[in-house]
């Protein structure tokens, strides 16, 4: 049947590196054909002759192939990796499921005010702990009276393994953001926001500010307010912290020209167990509970008694965050909560990415056609197809117990997360939700969208080997994302 209606925002797309190579259309319907053929015009973009390109789009009503292009052969999907751990951690977790975070002590060791012993922080993986948290549960020891601790405070991440690190993540992906610590105890993201600006005056010291603060983490700076001539000192400006041997101390040096704007950085910790235990401690002294002895790393006996047991917001919420942001330790997380909810600990990610690997087998793809190594697609040992992850994508669609929850967690094109500054003003914006994924020579986008008639269409492009920025690269995805969400189809 030929459905006619006004054919809003059709874009043709003549290959030329410019970018300036769009023309309107007739409006109408366009016939399956058409539409090949102007993807395939897209596809031949300067930025693609070295580029190899997956790309799978299937219509969800009817589950016609609208289009593909060696949707079967094998990708790095980077951060597309999250689809299949978010999905597989909504369907086998369920979306109300709640991280624990406890304190815990000694059987017998309260009496009155007093912990005899040691103060236990257990965690089971929450990636998305606050200080707020902490503050909640030293309010928890005020209420019950407990006033001061004669032992250590011990923390606890034995919930999960002790590989802080991916399998198959690279040796110098360190002091960012995009790869802190995994952890079963972890805070802030395991991360620390470090903001520094230039003095009021050529020669005055650089000024930074620390968040959260906390006296874990030392600041050392040599860095210097200078004029815009000294172009040295401006190249080798840097903050980092010390990664060989790692360490929790930040370097800050190099210099910043006066009235340059405020930089901030956010750097990961060492440990993430630690950190946390720290942080905790700093909050119980502000609240008046002693600590005598030190915070160190352990296990919390079997025989320890609970305390105080913080619950995290719901898995949704956590679902969410990770893929509109693409976080890393949040998948990474989910993954080992997998492992140790597979009836064996601690929990792994070898054990979690098996979870995954069985979900796959309830909606009938052969896993072994793919290979996974981590949960948030950092690694490159990872290889799947556009055409697997379609499959995963459409089977989220009829899954009415987590569709929503899963789809509300994607970026929106044009509008927030990963996607907030993509497709703006063309047909996808504010329809199209998909996960982004970048690592250096790989750019994915998988998720969904709607034609102009309001035919439902999932899809995958995955496009690798280029080299320099993935700019151009996503701009040609994001011609064929306006492309799909602005036609109207003619079956």
């Amino acid at each position: 049947m030929k459905i006619q209606t006004y054919l809003f925002g059709l874009f043709l797309i003549v290959g030329c590196s410019s970018g300036k190579n769009i023309r309107p259309v007739d409006t109408g319907a366009i016939s399956l054909s058409d539409l090949k053929l102007q993807i395939d015009s897209i596809l031949q973009d300067s930025a693609m002759v070295q580029t190899q390109a997956g790309i799978k789009i299937v219509s969800l009503r009817t589950g016609q192939i609208i289009y593909e292009h060696d949707s079967e052969k094998l990708f790095h999907p980077a951060s597309n990796m999250k689809l299949l751990s978010t999905a597989t951690a909504l369907v086998k977790l369920g979306p109300n499921f709640k991280f624990k975070t406890q304190l815990l002590a000694d059987t017998s060791a309260v009496q009155d005010s007093v912990v005899t012993g040691n103060l236990y922080l257990k965690g089971h993986g929450n990636p998305d702990l606050r200080v707020a948290d902490l503050r909640w549960l030293a309010a928890e020891l005020t209420k019950s009276g407990i006033r001061k601790i004669t032992g250590d405070l011990i923390c606890d991440d034995s919930f999960f393994d002790d590989y802080r690190k991916g399998y198959g993540w690279m040796w110098d992906d360190v002091s960012d953001w995009y790869y802190a610590p995994i952890s079963a105890l972890n805070l802030n993201e395991n991360c620390v926001e470090i903001s520094v600006k230039p003095g009021s005056q050529v020669g005055d010291s650089l000024e930074f500010h620390l968040e959260p603060k906390t006296a874990h983490m030392r600041i050392l700076s040599t860095g210097l307010t200078v004029d815009s001539l000294d172009t040295l000192k401006i190249r080798e400006f840097k903050v980092e912290r010390r990664w060989r041997p790692a360490e929790n101390i930040i370097d800050i040096s190099g210099g910043m020209i006066v009235g340059a704007r405020e930089r901030t950085y956010t750097i990961d910790v060492v440990d993430g167990a630690l950190y946390t235990g720290a942080l905790l401690s700093e909050v119980l002294t502000s609240e008046a509970i002693e600590i005598f002895g030190s915070v160190k790393n352990g296990v919390a006996p079997d025989t320890s008694i609970l305390i105080a047991e913080h619950l995290s917001e719901p898995l949704t919420e956590v679902v969410f965050h990770t893929n509109k942001v693409s976080y890393n330790l949040g998948a990474e997380a989910l993954v080992k909560t997998l492992g140790a909810h597979s009836g064996q600990m601690p929990g792994t990610a070898a054990r979690g990415l098996s979870t995954i690997k069985q979900y796959f087998n309830e909606f009938k793809v052969d896993t072994t056609g793919f290979r996974l190594a981590d949960g948030s697609g950092s690694s490159r040992y990872i290889l799947i197809t556009p055409s697997q992850i379609v499959a995963l994508l459409q089977t989220m669609h009829k899954d009415f117990r987590v569709q929503a929850e899963f789809k509300s967690s994607l970026p929106i094109a044009g509008v927030d997360g990963t996607l907030k500054n993509r497709m703006k003003g063309t047909p996808a914006q504010g329809k199209l939700r998909a996960k982004t994924g970048t690592l250096s020579g790989v750019a994915a986008l998988s998720g969904y969208t709607a034609t102009a008639d309001g035919e439902h269409l999932v899809f995958s492009m995955i496009m690798s080997h280029y080299v320099g920025s993935s700019r151009k690269i996503r701009n040609v995805q994001d011609k064929i994302g306006a492309l799909i969400s602005g036609v109207s189809l003619a079956y």
